[in-house]
């Protein structure tokens, strides 16, 4: 707890996640909050309401690497306001629009969504010394998990207390407040040493978007795949028990084990690849189908937890670590598109494997997807760390030596 202590005690730390934090829990909700409004407030079915969450999903996913980009040259402020002010003017018409508008509508605000998690991520690697860098990216995926168990709760009781459009207002409201207090406090995406090298310019994308990267992106592409999988699978499972009404116990206990898990992966002496870490992950999720009814479905999943918000942290820190400064923005809204990705592919492929099978194939389909991520991660990085730069190209990337598998490398930049 000491090294966590210290990383909250870096100037402007912990201002920022816990700004960020605000952000991203609205964030988290943004989907949930559409299909209420569409269900209930404009008397559809839950396919119309899924088409208005896929086109927001789109759009995060297609905007994130232009956002990213964006932020490498303008900087975070810039970004960040103009953001915030297309949210503001999203939520607030989304009561008036009809439903065909509101399609487009929803790309729209997907494509210029607050950048929260990547300014932070950047954030936290340049401000962040190489000893504590891991500590501080895993108190960032306990931060997305705590964002997931927090939002979603808000904006399910705001529409049983309210109404699904004063919901939309108020989740505009906290995405606008969240993104606005990160404008204001401006946080340095490059350290003092990456600051000259950014200025330098952008290197081209073919000398910093390899073999090393495609892995790390690979990599984060499964895991959110399993969760998104994972969740329909709880679903599944409490539903042929006739317990569904659990659904949100289990998946509370499975937020709180990937705390827990990321906090205690935080003090660990030394890092484990994220090949590793995502292949256990999938391997522990597969018997969670076994389980049968919420207790030993709770008991289940516990597993799986404990590795989530490590596998995360660690994909993060990959990338902040292969990433060169100039690009960092454009590399960390990759890592948020390839989630994206696989948030949305997650939910039908497990869906298919449940309907062909039983729920129990739910839970091997997600794991097997992960385990099939971290093989590819595995080998890509291996193919990788034998790369060799040519030596007449100074401005090439370096690829640091490591072990076969590791794409988490600790050597400074």
């Amino acid at each position: 707890m000491t090294t966590y202590r210290h990383v909250l005690a870096l100037p402007g730390m912990a201002a920022l996640l816990g700004v960020s934090l605000l952000a991203r829990a609205a964030i988290t909700a943004d989907v949930l909050a559409l299909t209420m409004y569409v269900v209930l407030g404009l008397g559809m079915g839950y396919a119309a309401a899924g088409g208005v969450a896929a086109a927001l999903t789109a759009g995060v996913a297609l905007g994130g690497p232009l956002l990213g980009r964006m932020i490498d040259r303008r900087g975070p402020r810039t970004v960040l306001l103009a953001t915030v002010a297309v949210q503001v003017v999203f939520w607030l018409s989304v009561p008036i629009l009809p439903y065909g508008m509101l399609l487009g509508a929803a790309v729209v605000a997907g494509l210029l969504m607050v950048p929260a998690q990547a300014v932070t991520r950047q954030a936290i690697a340049a401000m962040t010394p190489a000893g504590h860098r891991r500590a501080a990216f895993a108190l960032e995926s306990v931060q997305g998990e705590l964002s997931y168990i927090v939002g979603p709760a808000v904006v399910i009781v705001g529409a049983a207390e309210t109404s699904p459009s004063v919901v939309a207002w108020g989740l505009g409201a906290a995405i606008a407040a969240g993104g606005a207090g990160l404008a204001v406090l401006d946080p340095p995406l490059r350290a003092e040493g990456e600051a000259a090298v950014g200025a330098a310019g952008r290197p081209p994308r073919r000398e910093w978007l390899g073999t090393g990267i495609v892995a790390v992106l690979a990599m984060a592409f499964g895991a959110t795949t399993l969760l998104s999988g994972v969740d329909l699978a709880i679903v599944a499972t409490l539903r042929e028990a006739g317990q569904v009404s659990w659904a949100a116990v289990v998946v509370a206990v499975f937020g709180v084990a990937s705390v827990v898990g990321g906090l205690i992966y935080g003090t660990l002496p030394r890092p484990l690849p994220t090949w590793l870490l995502l292949g256990l992950l999938g391997l522990v999720t597969i018997p969670a189908g076994l389980a049968h009814d919420w207790p030993w479905l709770c008991a289940a999943v516990v597993g799986a937890g404990l590795l989530t918000a490590p596998t995360l942290s660690t994909v993060a820190d990959a990338v902040s670590r292969l990433a060169p400064a100039g690009v960092r923005g454009e590399a960390t809204g990759l890592q948020s598109s390839a989630q994206s990705a696989g948030f949305a592919l997650g939910s039908p492929l497990v869906g298919l494997a449940i309907d062909a099978s039983v729920p129990a194939g739910g839970f091997a389909a997600a794991g097997l997807a992960a385990l099939a991520a971290a093989l590819t991660g595995c080998l890509l990085s291996r193919r990788a760390s034998r790369a060799r730069p040519p030596l007449s190209d100074t401005r090439r990337v370096k690829v640091p030596d490591r072990e076969p598998c590791r794409v988490d490398a600790r050597a400074p930049r």
